[in-house]
């Protein structure tokens, strides 16, 4: 098949690019790294220069492609004008010039922020409405919106939290696991749903060939580990034993208000910000990936504890660790 990725150089980009390389597709990718874009060149990717402004960049990336992956976006802003300009607008963008130039199926991979928190001991499905909490989620939810509103067959998929080889942000528990003490918002009993991101992007890959459409999908795992617990498995991979640091929620809001001064300061973004305390402090971020197996056969190989095992391997091989 010829598809379209967007944000091919980001962490879920670029394992969505390895698995639809290994399936024999034929991948263009819109870059705006010459750096990073000499990478995927590499790997035999078909590359264009550019960004989700360049209107005749997209429309030259997008033409004739039967499947668009649009994976960009921010997970960090300064503020939700920023957060919208990029995760609504930058979506609008990629999704007209599609419309001009191909008749793709619209795959945009969204978040399970823009579903928002589902109450302890339920799970998320595509049935009830969408809760965002946080300027982020609300950026993403508007950018599902537009891609609704639009003209192509389309799918949404929500990833809760996602993990694994070249992660930057699971990375942090993973350092704070070899000192052995690891801090968890609350009593650390939120509950979550994780995907390892091999396998969230053999799920988009499989979705892309299966020409379901039409609904959101979460994929994720099955199982639903809590924060602490996701601390102790983690340690258990690294042969570690761990003990988990409780933050009452007045401790992490005032923290989360000294990184979010300093990254206004320093004019820098961060996702350690006050919002954040919103999803920090939900009950639960837990999602029920069954509608996606049912419409595409995809089931999760890797549940945490090997989906840890693998990550901490490829960490220590890397040098992260």
């Amino acid at each position: 098949m010829n598809v379209l990725v967007t944000g091919g150089t980001g962490f879920v980009g670029g394992h969505l690019i390895d698995a639809l390389l290994r399936s024999g597709d034929t991948v263009t990718a819109l870059v705006r790294s010459p750096q990073k874009g000499a990478g995927l060149a590499a790997q035999g990717v078909r590359v264009i220069p550019g960004d989700l402004s360049d209107s005749a960049a997209l429309r030259t990336a997008a033409r004739d492609q039967e499947v668009v992956y649009h994976c960009a976006g921010l997970v960090a802003a300064r503020d939700e004008a920023g957060f919208l300009a990029i995760n609504r607008d930058g979506t609008a963008r990629v999704l007209a010039a599609a419309s001009e130039v191909s008749r793709a199926h619209f795959i945009l991979i969204s978040s399970l922020a823009a579903a928002g928190p589902s109450p302890r001991g339920s799970r998320r499905t595509d049935d009830e409405p969408p809760r965002p909490v946080t300027a982020y989620g609300r950026s993403k939810l508007a950018g599902e919106q537009v891609v609704r509103a639009g003209t192509l067959r389309w799918s949404i998929v929500r990833p809760p939290g996602v993990y694994g080889p070249r992660d930057t942000e699971f990375l942090r528990v993973f350092k704070a696991v070899r000192l052995g003490w690891v801090p968890v918002f609350g009593d650390g009993s939120q509950q979550l749903s994780l995907v390892y991101a091999p396998d969230l992007a053999e799920a988009l890959a499989t979705l892309g060939r299966s020409g379901a459409g039409g609904r959101v999908f979460y994929p994720c795992h099955p199982e639903v580990v809590t924060s602490r617990e996701l601390a102790r498995t983690i340690g258990r991979a690294m042969g570690r034993k761990v003990r988990t640091v409780g933050l009452p929620r007045w401790v992490a809001q005032g923290a989360l208000g000294l990184t979010s001064t300093a990254a206004r300061l320093t004019g820098s973004t961060t996702l350690l910000t006050r919002d954040k305390a919103h999803e920090f402090f939900a009950p639960a971020w837990t999602a029920d990936p069954a509608p996606l197996a049912a419409a595409t056969g995809w089931r999760a190989t890797h549940d945490l504890a090997s989906g840890a095992e693998a990550t901490a391997a490829w960490y220590r091989a890397a040098g992260w660790l």
